[in-house]
């Protein structure tokens, strides 16, 4: 089994940094040699010619996601992506549009799950608010027990039990 960890985002505009800033973080610790983690920022071609080439089991994108809740709320989603998205152009960080571009180069995605948080700002600017630059800690605990559970077991909970995954889980 291989996973592969991806932080996206544009360090740029403020609160689109977190996946960058999470992926950070976990370059700096010990994770199963199973795992890799990596930044693609907004080089979305980088990431679907990555994907194509690396055969994951798993991919986990971590990134700002505006879902209407307080800001800094931790999510895990098993997304449903569009099959019918545009292709990515080279600064475009979109999953759809990556995965639309993985599916033209003739890849197939493996299961993919995203660790978002929500933004309070993702307005011009470096540097994450306060909720979210809180919020760091959590994904990184949530993602270290993904991938514990994920190589334990096989599968992960998306039951929709929040407690399951220590976030919001849709």
């Amino acid at each position: 089994m291989t996973i592969f960890v991806v932080g996206v985002g544009n360090i740029f505009l403020g609160d689109d940094a977190f996946g960058v800033e999470v992926a950070r973080r976990l370059m700096s610790e010990r994770l199963p040699p199973q795992a890799r983690v990596a930044d693609f920022g907004i080089r979305s071609l980088h990431l679907a010619y990555e994907l194509l080439d690396g055969g994951y089991d798993l991919t986990v994108l971590i990134d700002a996601v505006s879902r209407g809740n307080a800001p800094g709320t931790v999510y895990l989603i098993e997304p449903r992506f569009d099959e019918a998205a545009p292709a990515a152009d080279a600064h475009t960080m979109n999953p759809d549009a990556v995965l639309a571009a993985l599916r033209a180069l003739g890849g197939v995605p493996g299961r993919v799950l995203l660790v978002g948080c929500e933004p309070a700002s993702m307005e011009e600017g470096m540097g994450l608010s306060p909720q979210v630059a809180a919020a760091v800690d959590e994904a990184v605990e949530l993602i270290h027990g993904l991938l514990a559970r994920e190589l334990a077991k096989g599968e992960l909970d998306v039951s929709g039990d929040p407690s399951a995954n220590r976030a919001v889980v849709s």
